[in-house]
């Protein structure tokens, strides 16, 4: 069943699908269709026609107006022209407009347009996510895998490129950089090929230095010339609508000096003025960079703050793949020049589908995305547990990947259990304990504080759902206290066609690091494991619950098997839980001198 590649973008939207081995995407008169929904007059209008009622270049609520909807997402309501409207259902107006118009051309006419590999931004919530998805499902589709964008550009670029295997040999073990710069957001993805995979080493995105922002500083500052030119004061007022038009010339001037040197903007009329009512300012590429150059500088500082975090320079970079309508502006492209050389930065010419495009190949060589790096879990004494290998294939729609696992309380002293989720910078199973990691969540769990070392027990669960999204949740068995988080940002592989996936089963390598004291909060695993048959390895509670005959006196049980089990019984005379300062019948010391006491009560 064909699938879909849809983008739903800050601002603009569009869908693409492989059929036979040629890409097809449905452009609405050569561009994409606005992410915009209007309600004015109680009517509901979507997409190029509700772009056309906007005054200001901002995204959310503009009077009736709402310009890119996912960004509301998250939100339980919105009041819009006194009314309140669900964030989900102005997003399902978007993708349903943008569903209909690929079924009313002549090459989706044919398309059943019910599943999509959608897109995302790299720094999406999960909740958001969720939402996304029920949005698309209520317009009639459902998302089977979503796709970071800027690897879903990667991939496509990949893809439609001649010689394809060749290039990714080219590529291989090389560090590539994703630049996509659109009208709402500034995404940015390191990547590495590695036998065949994708594999995004770190992300980064904002929202501040968007396109729409770029709008928002040209037509200002139009404006104020005009002023200045005509000798106009900030009293002449500005006619009804007149703003709209000027915003939107504004973006038309900034795509025309990207190639051409000089362009005149011109509105009329524009004041309520008498002697003079248009406004009209003839902009250079130079008068383009004076307005806008600091946004560029601060948009280009995020690619040097990336590298650096991740310690590699400019030269580490083999490919500077460029996306997004943004980086058809001359200073964007020449300030990537000035940082990787001419020859290492690749505009693409499909910048406004490449994101779509790329999601349509993911769609068409089902490629199922992989875990990235290895979650962990640091442990007592500086090691860490895998929970989660490299490598692992990632759940598509209606799945989830969960695990389990048992882990001691070193020192309880101080009445918490600390979680700690971690992540190494090397992609890949293969990492070593001294490896540099990234914390992805800290819980502080409530936990026995009278308890001795290794009594109480602590339970840890991790599942990643549908969405992409890491929820951690750990328990103790005592105290019965409970601690969750949830990891939105983890980092991911794609599989080209022909990868050798050497990943999949590959075994973890490192040690333990350096020995250090215990702190208190620390945590140990709980290993399970023994190389012989011995009931004395089972912890007591445990071994309780099988054979229950093995505690009698008789029996001989050894002590810490006994006090195992006891600390998880209440008193047998007043029913509290061990080690409550409440309990005045001494049953735990009477059941340490003669275990079958409480057994027998």
């Amino acid at each position: 069943m064909t699938v879909v590649g849809f983008d739903f973008g800050t601002t603009n939207s569009l869908a693409s699908v492989v059929i036979g081995n040629e890409v097809i995407t449905f452009l609405e008169n050569e561009q994409p269709i606005p992410s915009v929904v209007s309600f004015e007059g109680g009517k509901v209008e979507v997409g190029r026609k509700a772009h056309d009622k906007l005054t200001s270049a901002g995204l959310g609520v503009q009077g009736s107006t709402v310009r890119s909807p996912k960004t509301l997402l998250g939100r339980e309501e919105q009041l819009i022209d006194g009314v309140r409207r669900d964030p989900v259902k102005m997003v399902e107006h978007v993708l349903d407009h943008v569903r209909r118009f690929v079924l009313q051309t002549k090459a989706g006419r044919d398309l059943p347009m019910d599943r999509v590999v959608a897109t995302i931004p790299v720094n999406m919530e999960g909740h958001r996510r969720a939402l996304l998805r029920q949005a698309f499902r209520q317009a009639g589709m459902s998302v089977v895998q979503f796709v970071h964008e800027p690897l879903a550009a990667l991939y496509g670029y990949l893809r439609m490129s001649e010689g394809t295997s060749d290039l990714i040999r080219r590529y291989d073990g090389k560090l590539l950089l994703v630049f996509d710069w659109g009208g709402g957001t500034l995404d940015l993805t390191l990547c590495r090929v590695l036998n065949g995979l994708l594999v995004q080493v770190a992300n980064d995105g904002t929202e501040e230095v968007g396109g729409d922002v770029f709008d928002e500083e040209l037509r200002n500052e139009v404006e104020k010339r005009s002023r200045a030119e005509q000798g106009l004061g900030d009293d002449v007022e500005v006619l009804p609508e007149a703003r709209k038009r000027l915003l939107h010339e504004c973006e038309k001037a900034k795509i025309r000096l990207s190639d051409r040197s000089t362009w005149n903007v011109y509105v009329d009329p524009y004041y309520q003025d008498d002697k003079q009512s248009d406004l009209q300012v003839n902009l250079s590429r130079d008068d383009l960079q004076d307005i806008v150059g600091h946004l560029v500088k601060k948009g280009v500082a995020r690619i040097e703050r990336l590298l650096e975090r991740e310690g590699f320079s400019t030269a580490s970079v083999e490919l500077c793949l460029a996306t997004g309508g943004m980086v058809n502006m001359p200073m964007v492209k020449n300030r990537l020049d000035e940082l990787f050389g001419p020859g290492r930065v690749h505009v693409s010419k499909r910048s406004a589908s490449a994101i779509a495009e790329g999601a349509a190949w993911v769609a068409h060589d089902q490629a199922r995305l992989h875990l990235a790096k290895n979650v962990e879990l640091a442990l007592a004494r500086n090691s860490y547990m895998p929970l989660l290998q490299a490598g692992v294939e990632m759940p598509i729609e209606r799945e989830n990947r969960r695990e389990r696992f048992d882990l001691y309380c070193v020192d309880p002293s101080d009445g918490h259990g600390k979680f700690s989720l971690v992540s190494p910078h090397r992609p890949g199973p293969r990492v070593l304990a001294n490896d540099k990691r990234r914390p992805l969540c800290n819980m502080l769990l409530k936990v026995d504080g009278k308890a001795q070392p290794f009594r109480e027990r602590l339970g840890l669960e991790v599942n990643i759902d549908e969405n992409l999204v890491l929820t951690a949740t750990a328990w103790s068995l005592n105290q019965k206290g409970k601690a969750v988080a949830e990891v939105h940002d983890l980092e991911f592989a794609l599989a080209t066609p022909g990868a050798r996936n050497s990943w999949l089963n590959a075994s973890l390598l490192g040690s333990d690091g350096e020995v250090s004291p215990n702190e208190p909060g620390d945590l140990s695993m709980r290993s399970n494991i023994a190389a012989r048959e011995d009931v004395s390895l089972v912890p007591g509670e445990v071994l309780y619950r099988h054979n229950p005959y093995y505690f009698r006196v008789e029996q001989n049980p050894p002590q810490v098997q006994v006090e195992e089990r006891l600390y998880y019984e209440p008193c047998a005379m007043c029913g509290r839980a061990s080690n409550d300062p409440l309990c005045r019948c001494a049953s735990l010391l009477a059941s340490r001198q003669q275990p079958s006491g409480r057994l027998n009560a």
